[in-house]
Order: structure tokens, then sequence, then C-alpha cells
């Protein structure tokens, strides 16, 4: 009894080590960076982060795409891309890493943590009020995976927690919102702004000038704070920075920018108010993804169906 061979895996990868990933299917599968023949029929998959456009559209017996971060936005830019399932990320080590980032981040905020770095440097001792989480509502832009979860784990510290997205969704504990119309009631009972959206046509430039005049600035923190951790395409930097400087927003923390790396010009950098991370949140690791994929591949090609498939139509 002869064995059917294993499909064959194309790394299309930019941004990181396409080695490591490489590595990670060593001694499972056949994973390659490049093919001698552009229309290889022995690709079966490809595992894709931020692609050369129209690459993937010459081989004939593509099955899955899968991608390597959890947005898919990168993919669904490419025009020519093949009508094939697209696998989204859905792991444990994506989540819990991002659930860290936001509960730092809010409990920085929420405990003066600019405040007291500031006047570490400047050798003051002074001790400004400090309101409890009970205290502070929470918004969390974005209820799918990641946000579900950094919901659940902020109203475990005490505090309120609102959810938006675009459907309706039903989460224990937090008070949520949905749609267009209900943006704006959201966004006024909003102390901290979460931002975990996936970018899609509809998303776009949403963290804007007029997104952010709709926070609540009286609150006991002192002022409306924003923290990204989405992707860089949902804000306008240059209007978070007027906000800032206005006093619209009291503080943010961005995880992402419109232009990756963040230019040295960038007056991000330097901004008092401003506390950057380089698209660090939560950091795709092939060492831990690629098994979960392998996984993935075998059942389908037992006849079991694919999971965390993308709905193209919706961009996530």
């Amino acid at each position: 009894m002869t064995t059917k061979p294993r499909g064959r895996v194309l790394l299309a990868i930019s941004g990181y080590d396409p080695h490591a990933w490489q590595a990670a299917f060593e001694g499972k599968r056949d994973a390659v960076l490049e093919t001698a023949n552009p229309s290889d029929p022995t690709i079966n998959y490809a595992l894709v982060w931020r692609q050369d456009g129209s690459r993937l559209k010459s081989y004939p017996n593509l099955r899955a795409i899968f991608s390597v971060g959890a947005g898919v936005d990168h993919l669904l830019a490419d025009p020519t891309l093949p009508d094939v399932p697209i696998v989204r990320v859905v792991d444990h080590t994506l989540t819990q890493p991002m659930v860290e980032y936001v509960v730092w981040r809010v409990l920085d905020h929420l405990r003066q943590g600019l405040l007291y770095r500031q006047q570490q440097k400047d050798r003051l001792w002074y001790e400004p009020a400090q309101p409890q989480a009970g205290e502070v509502t929470v918004g969390v832009m974005g209820l799918g995976e990641l946000g579900t979860a950094a919901a659940q784990a902020l109203l475990a510290l005490n505090f309120n927690v609102n959810g938006w997205s675009r459907r309706p969704k039903d989460v224990a504990g937090v008070t949520t919102f949905h749609g267009q119309s209900q943006l704006g009631s959201f966004l006024a009972s909003t102390d901290i702004l979460v931002v975990l959206l996936p970018l899609t046509p509809d998303t776009k430039g949403i963290i804007d000038t007029q997104l952010l005049n709709g926070l609540r600035r009286d609150n006991p923190l002192g002022g409306a704070v924003l923290i990204n951790a989405g992707r860089g395409g949902l804000q306008k930097d240059a209007d978070i920075l007027r906000a800032l400087d206005t006093s619209v927003l009291k503080e943010a923390t961005l995880d992402v920018f419109e232009t990756e790396p963040l230019p040295a010009e960038s007056p991000m950098w330097t901004h008092p108010k401003v506390f950057v991370t380089p698209h660090a949140a939560a950091t795709s690791d092939p060492a831990r993804l690629v098994p979960p994929m392998i996984e993935q591949m075998d059942a389908f090609e037992r006849g079991e169906p694919l999971r965390n498939l993308v709905d193209r139509k919706a961009g996530y």
C-alpha cells in the first residue's frame, strides 16, 4: 500500500526570519522558501505574512493559506489571491501575551506610570490622587478572541468594561455595544480605550479626531487614554498627536503605527504623553504556532474541515 505524499508548504514570509519557520517544519513537512517552478504542483499550502503581491496565484494545487499573525489584511489586500480557505492564527500563545500587554498598559495608566517616571527623572517626591479600578471604565473595541480575553482579564481586576463590535456580541460582565449607531454611546462611557479591531475597509483610519473627541474626559484619571495594540492602519497618527496636544487625550500607549518601523523623525518617539512599543504586544513564535498548523493540515488531508477560517467579506 502506497502512502499519498503530504502536501508541501510554501513560506511566503517577510518581516520575520523565514528560516526559523522553516526549521519548525523540519522532520514533519517539506517547507520551502522558494520553488524552482513558479507553478509547482506539489505546493498545497502557503504560510504567509506580508507576502509579495501576486506570489500565490500561480500554484494550481494550493489548498489553503495560513496567516502567521492574527491579522489578515495583508492577505486580503492582494487582488490576485487564490480562492482557497484562509486560516487565522488562534492560539493561546498569541492570546495570552496580548492579554498581558493590555492589562500591563491599562494598569500603568491607572497607576500614573508616565507621571511617576517623569517624577523620578526630576527627583520629585509627590503622590497624586490615585483612582481605583472600580472607578474607571475600559472600553475594548473588537470583541474577537483577543478582545474578549482582554475584557475578561480586566473584569477580574474590578474594572468596569465596555465592549464594541461590528455585530452584536454577548460577553458576561461586559456592557456591549455594536454597530455605528452605538459607537457614540460606547465612547462617551469609556475612560481608557483599548483598540483590538481587525483592519478592514470599514475600520481603516477609525481612530481619528472624531472618534477621540467622543471619549469621556471628565473621569477619575483626569482625561481619556488610548491604547492601540491592533493594527497601525486603524489610526491616524497626526490626529492622535493633535488630541494629545489639545488635551482631548491625557495619554496614549501605541504598539502599532501607520508606518512601521516607526520613522526616527516621528514625534511619537519623544512625545511626553506617549508610550511606544515596537509592534511587540504579541509576537508570533514559530516553535509554538507551527505544530497546530501541521495538525490542521494533517486533519484536512484526512477529510476533516479546517478551523478558524477567515470570512473574506467581513475581512477577518
